[in-house]
């Protein structure tokens, strides 16, 4: 005979309203695509978070491009953005020069050992993109993306 099924060591949980609320399940696919960013980087001896790969991007595809700007571009206000590039620039992948067409203001850029890191970050990302996106088809992942940015347009920024 066999032996009765093993009792879940966690009860299923009573969620109520929270799987109805876009924002819990938002949050919850977040924590979800984070983690296995996290998982697809470490795995690769590869250290970066999602925000500092936006940020890369921003700064390889926009030759010049200043803080302030760049705080705009991904909704974060400057004193949150220094400790970032900080890092980024201890680590070699970027420089900040004086900007040409307003001294009081840095003009950002990749360093060449940036623009090698990002060619790996971003297989590192297509890969990790593939895997999160695999029970969706391809029209099904352009939909949830526009889906998300019309979300996003309607959230009131404080």
């Amino acid at each position: 005979m066999g032996r009765p099924p093993a009792k879940p060591i966690f009860p299923k949980l009573d969620r109520g309203v929270l799987p109805t609320l876009l924002g819990y399940v938002l949050r919850r696919a977040q924590s979800a695509v984070f983690a296995d960013f996290a998982a697809t980087f470490q795995a690769a001896g590869a250290a970066l978070t999602p925000g500092e790969f936006g940020l890369l991007v921003l700064v390889a595809r926009n030759t010049g491009l200043s803080q302030m700007a760049l705080a705009r571009a991904l909704g974060i206000d400057r004193s949150t953005l220094v400790p970032i590039l900080d890092r980024l620039q201890a680590r070699g992948l970027l420089v900040r020069r004086r900007s040409p067409n307003d001294g009081r203001t840095h003009a950002l850029a990749l360093t060449a050992s940036g623009d090698k890191a990002l060619v790996r970050f971003t297989g590192l990302v297509r890969t990790h993109e593939k895997r999160i996106a695999s029970r969706l088809s391809t029209t099904e992942t352009r939909t949830l993306i526009g889906l998300l940015e019309k979300v996003r347009a309607g959230a009131r920024s404080l």
